[in-house]
């Protein structure tokens, strides 16, 4: 007699979403890494023209000049803005792929057990059959030797 878990194709599906939900989670990680990287290299951007400005101010240089490394650190300032807002939704799309994934993880987990000890159960059963079955060969054995 074979085992078979009754709540079988519910587990594969259960695992199956724990699957799709890592997927998910990994891919909400690497979105959130790239733009994290880009937010961080126009603020590694936008620290070196500032020093260089300084450095020219130091040194000297035309009006127009200032001007136009001024307009250029007003719009690096403005795409660091956008980008800190696509890494505070990165991060919460991330924060929310984790939790669904360890929903998941706890869903799998309460029908692995559930598999466990329905497993033993079948285990169980199948050794009192088994003793049964031994005890009634036993009994016909020695009925068959009183004849």
């Amino acid at each position: 007699m074979a085992y078979q878990f009754k709540f079988e194709k519910v587990l594969n599906i259960k695992e199956q979403e724990k699957e799709e939900a890592q997927v998910y989670y990994k891919d909400s990680i690497s979105k959130f890494e790239l733009v994290a990287e880009k937010l961080y290299d126009l603020l590694k951007k936008k620290e070196n023209l500032e020093t260089f400005q300084t450095n020219k101010l130091i040194s000297g240089f035309h009006i127009h000049e200032i001007r136009h490394y001024q307009q250029f650190i007003s719009n690096i300032e403005k795409t660091i803005e956008y980008y800190q807002e696509l890494v505070i939704q990165a991060r919460n799309r991330m924060n929310w792929y984790e939790q669904k994934l360890s929903e998941m993880s706890v869903e799998v987990k309460k029908y692995e057990k559930m598999k466990e000890k329905d497993f033993l159960q079948f285990k169980d059963s199948l050794r009192i059959s088994e003793e049964k079955f031994l005890d009634e060969l036993t009994v016909m054995q020695f009925m068959n030797r009183g004849n």
